[in-house]
């Protein structure tokens, strides 16, 4: 492609004393200026700091997302929506990444895996978008809400059932990261041989560290398992009404569709629940309240959502030309990410934005806004309430400030969440492994073949050695 053009007089000339802020960010919001980190253990622990400088360069700030890959990032609630709802200006496909086309980026740089084409619909702008966006929406649609409920419910008694005579626990690997992944086995007719490489595959994705190519090589393998399977094996669950739907999707198209389904469906899922959990146990506004109903907890969630989305930096585009921006010139082919957090946060907005407002932009806007919104967030609804119920007496084992935070630009990730509580006692019969007794419903199915579930039977102990975070999951969920 040949870039176009600016329109002649957009931006004034450099140099000019009576534009001189102007005139730095005509250079691009990737060009000469110095550029904020977005990884690293600093940005990790405070990413509100950064998000602070950025906005001294206006709504739109350079970025390094990874030593040596610059981007723009957009800071600013209105320019983000404008950014989200312009197709016309801007693309979703990262085949127009001037950068990684050309060998500048390397394809082995952590964060390609997240970042590279994919024949999904979160990588494809207009007809091929809607076509793909439908049969995702069309296949979501067909499962039931009181299912799901009675599903994650189910899981959760399970899973509080295991630690819950422990007294202590990580919520992150004892709980939130295991819920949304028997909620996608249960749901996409997923088998746990399988399942391992989609755990650790995802995982070291989101990471975006050195392990991420091999990582995306593992979830690739994970997924074409699951289509060959689900070809041969069709069962009521959202893998086989994909593979149905009138869009008539290849193996490659259903392989990436998947990905971006459990891409959203687990990682931020655990983040939304876990980080929830936090703001619940460490924030005084909701002290004495815990067991008081749904209402602290949507208002918690509502607040995640708001100031610490799952998915900090993300719903990346490409401008279609070299265009003006809020008086930053962003070239065509160069990515622009758009900062959820930074944007929700905006000191442009009013200050008081809970009590029901979600007009966060923790789901995107405009035309790729999260198919999956609902289902999402009644899980995380449902998985903060059970717990809250289970276990009213809980609190955190350390200092909430203690609590260390996953390295990665994209991600808002909690490295771990240690609780404590007054033990409970378990009935031998409540400890039924997750997904044999699942709610029956015609659209969501409990699996007829046991193999076909998680099994428990992991040490209690072992769930607490978190190097990697999702090793004992693994274990877990094998039932060693």
């Amino acid at each position: 492609m040949t870039p176009s053009q600016p329109e002649s007089g957009a931006v004034p000339p450099p140099g000019c004393p009576a534009h001189t802020d102007q005139a730095d960010q005509a250079e691009g919001a990737t060009g000469t200026r110095t550029a904020e980190q977005l990884y690293g253990p600093g940005f990790a622990a405070d990413p509100a700091a950064t998000y602070a400088r950025l906005r001294r360069y206006g709504s739109i700030a350079p970025v390094e997302i990874a030593p040596g890959i610059r981007a723009s990032l957009v800071t600013g609630y209105e320019t983000a929506l404008e950014v989200l709802r312009s197709p016309e200006r801007f693309s979703k496909d990262p085949r127009r990444w001037r950068a990684l086309a050309d060998g500048t980026v390397p394809p082995d740089s952590p964060v390609v895996p997240m970042m590279m084409y994919r024949p999904n619909a979160l990588w494809t702008d207009g007809d091929e978008h809607t076509r793909l966006r439908g049969a995702i929406t069309d296949s979501l649609s067909r499962v039931d809400p009181n299912a799901l409920r009675g599903y994650v419910e189910h899981s959760a008694d399970t899973l509080i059932d295991r630690f819950g005579p422990e007294g202590q626990a990580d919520l992150l690997g004892d709980y939130g990261a295991i819920l949304p992944l028997l909620v996608f086995n249960q749901l996409f007719g997923c088998p746990p041989h399988i399942g391992d490489k989609l755990v650790e595959g995802m995982s070291g994705i989101f990471d975006s560290n050195a392990d991420s190519e091999k990582s995306n090589a593992l979830l690739s393998e994970g997924v074409a398992d699951l289509v060959a399977l689900k070809r041969r094996q069709p069962r009521a669950d959202v893998t086989s009404w994909l593979m149905a739907h009138p869009a008539q999707l290849t193996d490659e198209e259903m392989m990436h569709q998947l990905v971006v389904l459990m891409g959203a469906g687990t990682e931020p899922q655990q983040n939304l629940i876990c980080n929830g959990l936090r703001l619940l146990l460490s924030d005084d506004r909701f002290a004495g309240d815990l067991a008081g109903g749904s209402t602290p907890v949507e208002d918690a969630l509502d607040e995640v959502l708001w100031t610490d989305p799952p998915m900090a930096n993300y719903a990346i585009h490409y401008p279609l030309h070299d265009l003006e921006l809020d008086g930053t010139l962003l070239r065509e082919g160069e990515p622009i990410l758009i900062s959820l957090a930074a944007a929700n946060t905006d000191p442009a907005l009013a200050s008081d934005r809970r009590g029901g407002n979600r007009a966060h932009l923790a789901w995107s806007a405009g035309p790729h806004t999260c198919p999956a919104k609902s289902p999402a967030r009644l899980t995380a609804a449902v998985a903060v309430e059970k717990l809250l119920d289970r276990l009213p007496d809980m609190e955190l084992a350390v200092d909430v400030g203690k609590l260390e935070w996953r390295q990665g630009p994209f991600h808002r990730a909690l490295a771990a969440l240690p609780v404590r509580f007054p033990p409970i006692t378990v009935p031998v019969t409540a400890q039924e492994p997750s997904g044999t007794g699942g709610p029956e419903a015609k659209s969501v199915p409990p699996p007829s073949d046991p193999r076909e579930t998680p099994t428990a039977g992991a040490d209690a102990s072992e769930a607490r050695d978190r190097r990697p975070w999702w090793r004992p999951l693994v274990t877990w969920w094998r039932g060693q």
